[in-house]
């Protein structure tokens, strides 16, 4: 294994990490940037083979992290503003409390979006729940395109 596959192994990773634990935002982007910056190294059309097939399994996994989520958190009656507010609050919190701030701000978001809406703690903490499910589902949806495009990306470099 070359220097240079070692350091594509460490953005992948980093990027998997950032799947899981959502520090720095683009883990599938960073995932796909290290295989695409390896087709470039490599240069061969294994190698592009290999990219192409990476890129599409998680440009799959973005999009159906949203829709299958999206899909249930509107099954179980939680609108979407509701959601942009969890995101807004998330995101906030991202910045006020490191690392966990993000999840905090999203449940606390969702929280008080609903208990507003509802106007019933136990029904918005209910919604809540359901929130904190769906944002569990996208996380495992996205890893899983991640892990795929890693496998891909290490089938790869045993083939060439």
């Amino acid at each position: 294994m070359s220097g240079v596959e070692v350091l594509v192994a460490v953005v992948i990773a980093v990027g998997l990490a950032g799947i899981l634990v959502p520090v720095l935002p683009g883990g599938s982007l960073l995932v796909g940037a290290a295989v695409l910056g390896w087709s470039v190294w490599q240069g061969s059309a294994l190698a592009w083979v290999v990219f192409a097939i990476a890129a599409v399994l998680l440009m799959t996994g973005v999009i159906v992290k949203y829709a299958v989520p999206g899909r249930r958190l509107k099954d179980a009656g939680v609108p979407f503003s509701t959601q942009l507010v969890g995101g807004v609050v998330g995101i906030v919190g991202f910045f006020v409390v490191p690392v966990v701030g993000l999840v905090l701000g999203f449940v606390l978001g969702v929280f008080l979006a609903e208990l507003r809406r509802l106007r019933d703690a136990h029904a918005a903490w209910s919604s809540t729940k359901h929130a904190l499910r769906a944002a569990g589902l996208s996380i495992l949806i996205e890893l899983a395109a991640g892990v795929l495009a890693t496998v891909t990306w290490v089938a790869g470099v045993v083939a060439t």
